[in-house]
Order: C-alpha cells, then sequence, then structure tokens
C-alpha cells in the first residue's frame, strides 16, 4: 500500500509542476516583461510622463518573444494531436510528423 502511495503522489508532483510551468509560467513571463516596460517611467507632480528606457523595453521583447513561441508551440501541439500526428523536435525546430 505504501509503495501505492508513492507512486500518486509522485504522479500528482509532476502534474503540479508541469501545471506550474505551462499554465502559470507565460503569464508570469509576461507580467515580468510589462513590469520591466516601466522600468525609467517616472511621472512627476504636473502629470507629465517620461519615456521608459530601452532596457525595460529590451526585456519586454524578450519577455513577449518568449510567450508568443509558448503559445505558439502550444498550439502546434494541440493541431498536431487533433490530426492524429505528433510534434517532435529536430534540434530547436519543430516539426508534425505522422505517429509511429
Amino acid at each position: 500500500m505504501s509503495n501505492y502511495l508513492s507512486l500518486t503522489l509522485t504522479g500528482v508532483w509532476k502534474v503540479l509542476a508541469a501545471g506550474l510551468v505551462l499554465g502559470a509560467g507565460l503569464p508570469f513571463v509576461y507580467g515580468l516583461g510589462l513590469r520591466a516596460l516601466g522600468i525609467g517611467t517616472t511621472t512627476t507632480a504636473d502629470g507629465t510622463t517620461t519615456k521608459a528606457n530601452a532596457t525595460g523595453k529590451l526585456i519586454f521583447t524578450i519577455c513577449l518573444a518568449i510567450v508568443l513561441i509558448g503559445v505558439a508551440l502550444g498550439l502546434m501541439f494541440i493541431i498536431a494531436t487533433g490530426l492524429g500526428k505528433q510534434l517532435v523536435f529536430h534540434g530547436i525546430l519543430p516539426a508534425i510528423e505522422p505517429k509511429k
């Protein structure tokens, strides 16, 4: 019985970790990008606002690229599965191939 409980908890941990990484990871990265976009932005007492600096824009662009790549890979996985195929990676490039 102890072995069964151990296997169950191991499976639950894996599902929880995948959910956190895939489910909450992309919104977190997007939030970091939005937060970085505000780096260097200030508002004075009279209401004038200075623009964000180049570092914040660069960090935002990188975070947005990561989010868009994650969304594209997720859509590719859903489409491949719906067509009865599989998503495979050749190096870093994804491809849709027939299931073996």
